[in-house]
């Protein structure tokens, strides 16, 4: 019996040895994305956009569920292209990410040098957001709709003006497909940004403008701007008594803004589809819905498939415009 005494004894002491091994080496192993460079999301303008405010919101969420670091690496400059360029040029190892506005398809018409193709060469990962533009002017215009706008334009073409944070953005093309649609002619004056745009519009120096809710919702409810109409198929929440500009009786103009996320070029699919699996549930989250929707963006979500057709065709719907247009870079 003694000897089965001590063969208990030393059992025991062996598990108790065994389990203290397990946990040391548990709490040696390295954790979950540790020693991971960090994932980037690249965004290709200025922090304080609406991309910045996308990357900045997802990100957080998306370091969490990948167990990694995930850092926004704003590269401004070249209306985007610099940024973009970069994530197209980047290893496709899920260590880039691009945070993109559907500005990205206009540049592949604007700038047909350039080294890259937008469309082609990024692997569309998911729709983030979809955001609207309204069509506004001063208080002293004295026009209080759309229409009223188009029927100055035509007793009086080229007298009225628009202004835009400069050529090829969303508020310059938005604004040809108006004039387009409408049979009229505004004279387009670029400025270096929104900031100078927004500023002369208060101040009565240009008659019209797209801009973005977010952008413009301060200045209507303080009384400085007019909403004449919003370029979408809807109204939106924010300013459920402005018409859409169909309602206006402008014409049928959609000029929504679609923003997503892309990865370079030789992905692989199964990585894009788990991005692709977080991203949606990111975009459920409460507390994201109300970041965007206070930002005057409407979360969105869908597979990588659906995205690049989206893409595919925004791309052409606005390569025709800049042809017919002749609309070309500065």
């Amino acid at each position: 019996m003694p000897t089965l005494g001590v063969s208990m004894t030393s059992i025991r002491l062996a598990a108790a040895a065994l389990a203290f091994c397990s946990l040391h080496a548990l709490a040696q192993a390295p954790q979950p994305g540790a020693g991971q460079p960090p994932l980037r999301l690249v965004v290709p303008f200025t922090p304080g956009t609406g991309i910045d405010l996308i990357a900045r919101t997802v990100g957080p969420r998306l370091a969490e569920r990948l167990g990694r670091p995930v850092v926004v690496d704003n590269r401004a400059g070249a209306s985007g292209n610099i940024g973009t360029e970069a994530v197209v040029r980047a290893e496709p190892n899920g260590n880039t990410l691009l945070v993109s506005v559907n500005t990205l398809v206009m540049n592949r018409s604007l700038y047909p040098q350039l080294p890259f193709d937008p469309v082609k060469d990024l692997v569309p990962v998911g729709l983030t957001s979809w955001g609207q533009l309204l069509l506004v002017t001063h208080p002293r215009s004295g026009f209080h709709g759309a229409a009223e706008l188009v029927a100055a334009a035509k007793a009086r073409p080229g007298r009225l003006n628009y202004a835009s944070p400069g050529v090829g953005t969303p508020h310059h093309l938005s604004m040809e497909l108006f004039k387009q649609t409408a049979g009229v002619f505004l004279t387009h004056i670029p400025y270096r940004g929104s900031g100078p745009a927004v500023t002369d519009l208060l101040g009565g120096q240009v008659d019209a403008m797209f801009l973005p809710i977010h952008v413009a919702l301060p200045q209507i409810k303080a009384g400085k701007l007019v909403a004449l109409g919003i370029g979408s198929g809807k109204r939106h929440p924010l300013l459920p008594e402005v018409p859409t500009l169909a309602e206006a009786r402008a014409g049928n103009v959609d000029v929504d803004m679609w923003y997503g996320i892309f990865a370079p070029p030789g992905t692989a699919p199964e990585l894009v589809a788990r991005l692709n699996r977080e991203l949606k549930d990111i975009l459920a989250l409460p507390e994201v819905r109300t970041a965007f929707q206070g930002q005057g963006m409407d979360p969105a979500t869908g597979t990588p498939q659906e995205f690049r057709r989206l893409v595919e065709r925004d791309a052409e719907r606005w390569a025709q415009l800049i042809r017919r247009q002749q609309i070309k870079a500065e």
